[in-house]
């Protein structure tokens, strides 16, 4: 029933992954305070500016140098998934789409062909904290669809189903579905060029709310599909009579059920899986393809094109001070969720 058992690495650190994902990291930043051009209102000395993942004092700029995130950059041959726990997120790309989310919203970008795109966190709180959660996954394109045209989807906060289980003695556990329907739960749909949109495919992003010695049973799944929990918050957890302490990464066999006992603590889990691509990777940097000589034509192609060009006037927009959740599609169509 459990396939392994490894240590997750800390801090903002990409944790280990299977075929079909690519790439998740955990951003956890307790940002203080921010100016008035949305950075934070604390000294940036003895950071590394541009490439800052130190951490210093529970938070990061990361590629940031006004403003935290990760200002325009391109991406080929695969998609990102951005699940947005607390706090918000400027999005703008190429495309010529913007939108500002969070507090459980998700953004699933597909690069396809290629695109450039801008994550920035803007601290839009002036006399209070701005804390920021979020994961970003990164999901594999088969090399039919490497080449596809981009996309930008939109999944709202209330657009997403959540199961709240209780146990035989009431005990809570609260499960969002972001991706792979289960049992009743359907999620909206992902973009459509995404190995994800093939039902056959059984792609799931699922996250658990476990309160303490809450039960539960993760369902079982399809066979030869890929199956990993990432215990990233709590104290301890059993999982199929195997007990686990916070902070590791359990693979499961999909075809089994897996009955959870949580311990003392409140604990918080993301479940990933999908069948497998198997199809040779290679990457470097931002772009996934087959070969290196796909590689090598990424960097060409983005050197030359630009994926369209950056109509912004900057490197790492943000979108005003309102707190206001709003996406803007590049066909133009505004989206404001409800909430």
């Amino acid at each position: 029933m459990i396939k392994h058992v490894r240590p997750l690495p800390e801090g903002a650190t990409p944790w280990p992954t299977e075929d079909p994902f690519l790439f998740c990291v955990h951003h956890n930043d307790a940002y203080p305070e921010g100016t008035p051009d949305f950075g934070p209102k604390a000294s940036l000395q003895g950071r590394q500016i541009g490439q800052d993942f130190a951490g210093i004092d529970g938070w990061r700029m990361y590629h940031g140098r006004r403003v935290p995130g990760f200002p325009s950059h391109p991406h080929r041959g695969f998609e990102t998934v951005t699940v947005v726990r607390r706090g918000l997120l400027d999005h703008a790309d190429s495309l010529g789409a913007a939108a500002r989310y969070g507090n459980g919203d998700v953004q699933w970008l597909t690069a396809g062909r290629g695109i450039q795109h801008a994550e920035m966190f803007p601290l839009l709180k002036s006399e209070e904290p701005n804390p920021l959660e979020l994961f970003q996954i990164w999901v594999n394109l088969p090399q039919r669809s490497k080449m596809t045209e981009p996309h930008f989807a939109m999944l709202w906060d209330d657009s997403l189903p959540t199961l709240q289980a209780a146990d035989d003695a009431g005990r809570k556990t609260d499960v969002r579905v972001i991706a792979g329907q289960m049992g009743d739960l359907v999620p909206p749909p992902p973009p459509p060029g995404s190995w994800a949109a093939d039902p056959d495919n059984h792609v799931a992003i699922w996250t658990f709310k476990m309160a303490p010695g809450a039960r539960y049973v993760i369902p079982a799944g399809a066979e030869g599909a890929s199956r990993n929990v990432y215990y990233y918050k709590g104290g301890s957890l059993e999982v199929a009579g195997r007990q686990v302490d916070q902070g590791h990464l359990i693979g499961l066999e999909s075809t089994q059920d897996a009955p959870l006992i949580n311990g003392d603590q409140p604990s918080e889990l993301l479940l990933l899986q999908g069948r497998p691509i198997r199809e040779p990777v290679a990457r470097y940097g931002p772009f996934v393809m087959n070969t290196r000589a796909e590689i090598r034509q990424a960097y060409q192609d983005y050197s030359r094109t630009r994926f369209g060009g950056w109509p912004w006037d900057r490197d790492d927009p943000v979108h005003g001070a309102e707190q206001r959740r709003f996406a803007r599609y590049p066909d133009g169509r505004e989206e404001t969720p409800s909430g």
